[in-house]
């Protein structure tokens, strides 16, 4: 057993280590890998790395599907206003569509709808795309010609 001294106030009194704490000590410090162990790393690396590919694709995916619908909803927005205002709402939100969206307007009474619907490309060109889309409606104005979709 080895021995160590305490710091304070008692200067001769002294702790023993037991052999188990001083060998797992030593053990620690060197490290002696089996031939077994080799190339573990690797193998789960190729393991990890398409699930972490995979998940990455899908991230994106997720966040160029909200940045086409957010764009979907200011073309509808524009079609709607443009339409309750005697324009032809149409025109005005392809405009401002994303690429590949259509644009519906419908009138109904006193009330301007417009929808816009485009696609988004999942995990790549090879999987089907998937669609969003995003409405507005909007007020006929007063004393304009009329709506026109």
């Amino acid at each position: 057993m080895t021995t160590r001294r305490q710091a304070g106030g008692d200067r001769g009194a002294s702790v023993r280590q037991p052999e188990a704490v001083r060998a797992t000590a030593s053990a620690r410090r060197r490290t002696v890998r089996s031939p077994r162990e080799r190339g573990s790393f690797t193998a789960e690396l190729a393991a990890g790395l398409p699930a972490l590919l995979l998940l990455l694709l899908a991230g994106l995916t997720a966040v160029n599907a909200v940045a086409t619908r957010a764009a979907c909803l200011g073309a509808a927005r524009e079609a709607a206003l443009a339409a309750s205002r005697g324009q032809p709402g149409g025109p005005a939100g392809a405009a401002a569509a994303p690429a590949g969206a259509d644009v519906s307007v419908t009138v109904d009474g006193e009330r301007v709808t417009a929808t816009v619907r485009a696609p988004v490309r999942a995990l790549g060109a090879l999987l089907p795309r998937i669609a969003v889309s995003a409405s507005a409606v909007a007020a006929v104005e007063p004393g304009t010609p009329g709506p026109q979709p």
